[in-house]
């Protein structure tokens, strides 16, 4: 019994090296082929003709924004005059060079970087006889030689009943354009970019948290200059200048208790990592985060009930302010306007002008109240923002009690590409 080890970690790098050294036949099944692998399948076929080199693969667009191919390896096997066949849904990978032969585990690089050390192996060589028996059942050219080589009628006929069993229609050019339209449309993020990303994905998300509809103590009035020319007193002059508030700040119908209430939930869950990154929830808190949001919901649906039904109340109140002001500054300078269409201007006139006037500014309450939302919105870590210089900063100074320097690590070197190097 041999103890040459049979489990071994192959890459892309790894399978255009054991293909550059075939002598009569390499046959590759996968779901998509690298740069690597697809530039020493093409030389083989230089040397000992197209026929020598057997493909199949699941060409789909999925298949390559998924990374276990991509587009241009499939066009440089195609200029070398190799087919390869279409094998839809296939996801091991077969790899037979000669008499020596391997399944392995393909990568998707979109999830995770190719094994480059036998300490994480993917692999597990083949014997003799079962290398044998898989070309047969892989590359036609194989069946048909096996066929040819039968040395009795019956044999011959064994042979010729074993099914092919990867797809033997060619890729067609129209499905070939197809995706590459496809993917030239919309491109597949670099799978380092994603893989660097997914690493702090469990960690936490960018949030938003608005409040809107509720600050009816924030609505103001514009006074009608008409009504600015009446002239005003020197003790109300401060209060009223150009505009009214419509309700008084201290007024029960005031947003500020709800409002005071979402800054400590923003202050407690949602830390800021400065201007330029926003705020974050860690994953983590975020169903504690969302707990809290569904009783500040309640608590404003109760609010807005109020509001309706007091709000027209407060208004007219307010409207009626303005007009007891502006009353006796009319009384002694009627506008123009009033005594240039009344043969006798009375009380009553000038306070039916005033209100009409008032009437063109001030809102019904059905205008003001509209539907009072407290909204949350949630975006994932992008790599631009993790890759800011002071990101990590932002991280430590945010959540001081989380050792973020491991994550940061396995984050840079998750942009580790598959020769070793470091993303420009």
């Amino acid at each position: 019994m041999s103890t040459a080890p049979i489990l071994s970690a192959i890459s892309s790098r790894k399978i255009a090296c054991i293909i550059g050294s075939a002598k009569h036949r390499v046959i590759y099944a996968a779901p998509g082929i690298q740069a690597e692998a697809a530039v020493a399948l093409a030389e083989r076929a230089v040397v000992f003709g197209p026929h020598s080199v057997t493909v199949g693969l699941d060409f789909d667009e999925h298949t390559l924004r998924m990374g276990y191919g991509s587009l241009e390896p499939v066009e440089t096997l195609k200029k070398a005059g190799i087919e390869p066949t279409q094998s839809p849904g296939f996801r091991s990978g077969i790899l037979i060079v000669d008499e020596r032969g391997w399944v392995f585990t393909p990568t998707a690089l979109y999830l995770e970087q190719e094994p480059q050390s036998d300490e994480t192996p993917n692999a597990i060589e083949l014997s003799r006889s079962q290398v044998t028996a898989l070309a047969v059942r892989l590359s036609p050219q194989e069946h048909k030689a096996a066929v040819e080589r039968a040395t009795t009628g019956e044999e011959a006929r064994e042979i010729a009943a074993v099914p092919l069993e990867l797809g033997i229609a060619p890729v067609s050019e129209t499905q070939f354009c197809e995706i590459k339209a496809a993917i030239g449309a919309a491109p597949p993020v670099k799978f380092d970019v994603v893989r660097q990303v997914r690493v702090f994905e469990p960690y936490l998300q960018y949030v938003e948290l608005t409040l809107s509809g509720a600050a009816v103590q924030r609505k103001r009035v514009r006074i009608p200059k008409s009504l600015q020319n009446l002239g005003a007193s020197k003790d109300l002059e401060g209060k009223l200048k150009t505009t009214f508030d419509l309700i008084e700040k201290s007024s029960s119908l005031s947003s500020k208790t709800l409002e005071d209430e979402l800054n400590e939930i923003r202050k407690n869950f949602t830390p800021s990592l400065g201007k330029d990154h926003g705020r974050v929830v860690l994953k983590a808190a975020k169903p504690k985060l969302l707990e809290r949001l569904v009783g500040l919901r309640t608590k404003l649906e109760t609010h807005q009930k109020k509001v309706e039904a007091e709000l027209q109340t407060r208004l007219d109140e307010s409207k009626k302010q303005v007009v007891e002001y502006y009353l006796p500054l009319a009384k002694v300078n009627p506008p123009d306007a009033l005594v240039g269409s009344l043969i006798k201007v009375t009380d009553d006139d000038i306070r039916a002008w005033i209100e009409d006037e008032l009437s063109a500014v001030f809102p019904d309450a059905a205008d003001l109240i509209q539907e009072m939302v407290l909204e949350d919105r949630y975006k994932d870590v992008t790599f631009e923002t993790l890759n800011r210089p002071d990101f990590l900063d932002s991280m430590k100074t945010a959540f001081p009690r989380i050792n973020w320097d491991k994550a940061y690590d396995e984050f840079k070197a998750a942009g580790e590409d598959n020769l070793g190097l470091k993303p420009s």
